[in-house]
């Protein structure tokens, strides 16, 4: 299993730097983040010691999981799954650097309550439905620009840029322009100036679509499958964060 981690990892890695050269990037312009839902905290480790710094996970209860095992090996915590208010106490526990799915007035006043109980700050994404699927999580692109200056209030909240999945789709045009769009919500974003707003970050992009997304302009391209191999459940299992 590690030697098959260690070589899709180069694949990967390799496929970034590709499409950063196509595109006229700079690789380090791209961030790879390991999608790592249902990953073993070992497998997890074997990706950490290879020299990746940044995983993510869906559900809070595998936040709280594998924490402690991995705590040891220095790297980034991000959350990009869609998170219940009853589950803020149980990630803030757990040194999640970056909230990458934030779309919900409610869940962000929320979270700026209890950061404000614990004399803290978190950074997050604005969670965009590019594809207009109502199976997706995310803002509708219409509402994102007030959304995004409803959260800007709450001064826990230090907004990085947006977030989207993405059309499910082989059609490489139709999940461009999700992409294309996220991208010019982040331009108009800039160009409203909003205090508190930096719009430094576009997660966009996993396995299958990689290279379109960095040709739009991501700088975040989440993997999970990729490099740890097939998970028992299908994706749109793990975007729905359970109510236990």
């Amino acid at each position: 299993m590690t030697e098959s981690i260690l070589e899709n990892l180069k694949l990967i890695l390799q496929r970034i730097e590709n499409a950063c050269f196509e595109s006229n990037r700079n690789p380090s312009e791209v961030r790879l983040l390991l999608a790592t839902k249902t990953v073993s905290s070992e497998n997890i480790k074997v990706a950490l010691e290879a020299g990746q710094t940044l995983i993510a996970e869906n559900k809070v209860q595998e936040v709280k999981e594998k924490y402690e095992s991995l705590k040891s090996i220095p790297h980034e915590s991000h959350f990009i799954g869609n998170l219940q208010s009853n589950k803020i106490k149980d990630l803030l526990k757990c040194e999640i650097s970056c909230i990458q799915s934030l779309d919900r007035l409610d869940l962000a006043q929320k979270l700026h309550q209890r950061l404000l109980y614990e004399k803290k700050t978190m950074e997050v994404l604005i969670q965009v439905n590019t594809s207009n699927e109502e199976s997706k999580f995310g803002v509708h692109p219409d509402q994102a620009i007030e959304f995004i200056k409803a959260v800007s209030q709450l001064e826990t909240l230090k907004i990085k840029g947006l977030m989207t999945i993405g059309l499910f789709s082989a059609e490489t045009e139709k999940v461009r322009m999700c992409f294309q769009l996220l991208k010019n919500i982040q331009q108009k974003v800039i160009s409203l100036h909003i205090p508190n707003v930096l719009m430094k970050e576009l997660s966009m992009g996993m396995s299958g679509d990689l290279e379109t997304a960095i040709e739009e302009g991501s700088t975040i391209v989440r993997v999970g499958t990729a490099i740890f191999g097939q998970r028992i459940h299908p994706d749109s299992y793990y975007w729905n964060e359970d109510h236990k």
